[in-house]
């Protein structure tokens, strides 16, 4: 394999001598780091606000409630990284959806119950995920305390009951569009819950609620769906396609060098055998060499030739496509070009100008 160009000519990434300066009255997003907290000193990027509606409170909110603490340290000992409970959340998202059986992707393609909805099977498949004991009260004892779990799509948008009142609130919001999910702690006590409530007297909370949300994870990546980043009219090409088979093939066609999960294959076949339209032996896979497109899957040998062209590496579930070309024999600007060897030749990323040519089958 040739792993392409030094590290300083990697695609993408420009070497600037010396810091960039901060543009005037620039914004500070959640998530990027100040320019104080790169140099480590202060001022710069760190001291300008942040876009309405984005703060985030720091992870240390709600350290004066030990109980609250000792919930905290018990879930993250149980998923530090945050990743049974983000498997959890979409594999709910997903089953609301169905899309297998009804071809839907997005949230707002959902009926009023079905959102509803959505906080029970959350909560169901964290339990499972974490497994939580079911709680005297409310929905988990964790750490020997009772706790209720809240799901919103929208951040901020928790209604809390009046049976938890003075109890710990495990909320969770997750969002396709965003490609995030979060979870946190909070005691829903009075000063932190708006005063009018709805007919079922429940309450969302405040601007103080908000600020003692102790967080475990913030804006923590939320599996991909891919048909959400693809433009309208690329995924009304997908669905316009005649049968299961084609619509796949249109799939990994114009979802190039982007994670497709196993769950947005089914969603776009929409038919039992839906992984039988990837594989070889007629699937996808045979059906697009000809076109010069392979699939990777998540076995070991594809994520080294993913990631060896510079793809996104597939993870358990996943699919990333991409067109290949032969390394011309005068590579010109390409001379530095990530390849990989398959079938006795070297193989690069193919661009839109170069003509198709039958691509290998990947070694199993």
């Amino acid at each position: 394999m040739n792993p392409g160009p030094p590290s300083f000519a990697e695609p993408g990434r420009l070497l600037v001598p010396g810091d960039l300066e901060p543009i005037p009255g620039q914004l500070a997003l959640p998530g990027m780091p100040s320019a104080a907290a790169d140099s480590g000193g202060t001022g710069g990027i760190g001291r300008q606000p942040t876009l309405p509606g984005l703060e985030l409170p720091a992870a240390g909110a709600g350290d004066d409630d030990p109980e609250l603490a000792a919930v905290a340290a018990e879930l993250c000992g149980l998923d530090q990284d945050g990743s049974r409970m983000a498997a959890a959340i979409r594999g709910a998202l997903d089953m609301l959806l169905d899309g297998q059986h009804t071809g839907r992707y997005r949230w707002d393609q959902l009926h009023k119950t079905e959102k509803t909805h959505a906080g029970t099977l959350v909560e169901i498949a964290l339990a499972r995920v974490l497994r939580l004991a079911d709680g005297a009260a409310l929905d988990y004892t964790i750490a020997g305390a009772d706790v209720d779990c809240k799901f919103s799509h929208r951040l901020g948008g928790w209604m809390i009951p009046p049976e938890a009142d003075g109890k710990l609130m495990l909320l969770v919001q997750a969002s396709d569009e965003d490609g995030t999910w979060s979870a946190g702690l909070v005691r829903a006590v009075e000063e932190n819950l708006r005063p009018a409530g709805n007919r079922d007297g429940k309450r969302a909370l405040n601007d103080r609620g908000r600020a003692a949300v102790r967080w475990l994870h913030a804006r923590a990546p939320l599996q991909e769906n891919v048909l959400i980043r693809l433009p309208d009219r690329e995924v009304g090409a997908i669905f316009a396609a005649g049968s299961g088979q084609q619509r796949v093939n249109e799939l990994f066609r114009r979802a190039q060098r982007m994670r497709v999960s196993r769950t947005v294959v089914a969603t776009v076949a929409m038919q039992d055998d839906y992984m039988k339209r990837v594989r070889g032996g007629g699937g996808a896979r045979d059906q697009l060499r000809a076109e010069g497109i392979v699939i990777f899957g998540d076995y070991a040998g594809d994520q080294v030739l993913a990631a060896a062209l510079g793809l996104p590496r597939p993870g358990p579930g996943e699919f990333v496509s991409a067109r290949l070309v032969p390394r011309p024999a005068e590579p010109g600007d390409r001379v530095y070009a990530r390849s990989i060897r398959l079938a006795g030749a070297d193989w690069l990323l193919a661009s839109a100008a170069d003509p198709a040519a039958t691509a290998p089958a990947l070694p199993r």
